[in-house]
């Protein structure tokens, strides 16, 4: 099947280049696309000196916004899989197939990475995992779907549910609250087994000392999402 490898990008110079490099190599047959969500460093320059597939948007837009515009870019070319793989280098790409074969099979309209199954690999820090827990029994709660890597962005979706995001992308949480959506909408959504790495480089956009609040916030969103997701919905007109 045609399938794009959507890469959030904002502010990954120093990953970029290892993270389509390594992408190349272990899967040659998938096409790609940079997201560029108006870099401050070279990240622009970067992908123009290696010709790497991108686009640029012209204000930040966020992780929600910026995915959302490789959704719609995958639906106006006819796209039949959808992944999202961050720009930060903790995807590993050999586990891209593993990741679409349920949606392939159509078995799964979405594929979740999940670095909870087998535990091996980077499991993030203490407080991070505590959140996801607390966001994954929310999810529960809300949707009767369990969910271990709630905040996994290492995903693949079928041309249905690429469809959906394209037009009902969540902004504020985006992981989270896409699963949410995903479910609330009748999709199918489950988990696969993967290993992570930590960020090769750079900063992630949610420190360790934000963690907390984060959770909150998220767990808060969850709720009210939950509440008018049905009003949020919109179609291609």
């Amino acid at each position: 099947m045609k399938t794009l490898v959507m890469i959030p990008c904002y502010n990954e110079e120093e990953n970029i280049e290892r993270v389509v490099g390594r992408l190349a190599r272990v899967c040659p047959d998938v096409d790609y696309l940079i997201i560029n969500d108006c870099s401050t460093d070279r990240s622009r320059e970067i992908c123009d000196k290696n010709g790497f597939s991108y686009i640029s948007l012209p204000v930040n837009l966020g992780i929600g916004g910026g995915v959302q515009s490789g959704y719609l870019y995958a639906v106006e070319n006819g796209y039949d899989i959808t992944v999202q793989m961050d720009g930060d280098g903790q995807h590993d790409p050999a586990y891209l197939k593993a990741l679409i074969a349920p949606v392939e099979a159509g078995e799964l309209d979405m594929s979740i990475g999940s670095r909870f199954i087998t535990k091996d690999g980077f499991q993030s820090s203490a407080l991070r995992r505590l959140g996801i827990n607390i966001i994954s029994v929310l999810i529960h709660m809300l949707t009767g779907k369990k969910v271990r890597d709630t905040t996994s962005g290492f995903r693949a979706c079928g041309r249905a549910l690429t469809e959906f995001y394209a037009y009902n992308y969540a902004q504020d949480f985006p992981e989270p609250e896409a699963i949410v959506a995903a479910v609330c909408g009748g999709y199918r959504v489950g988990e696969v087994p993967v290993v992570m790495e930590e960020r090769m480089g750079g900063v992630s956009s949610i420190r360790s000392f934000k963690s907390a609040y984060y959770m909150i916030k998220v767990c808060l969103s969850l709720v009210v999402y939950r509440m008018t997701c049905g009003k949020r919905i919109r179609r291609k007109s």
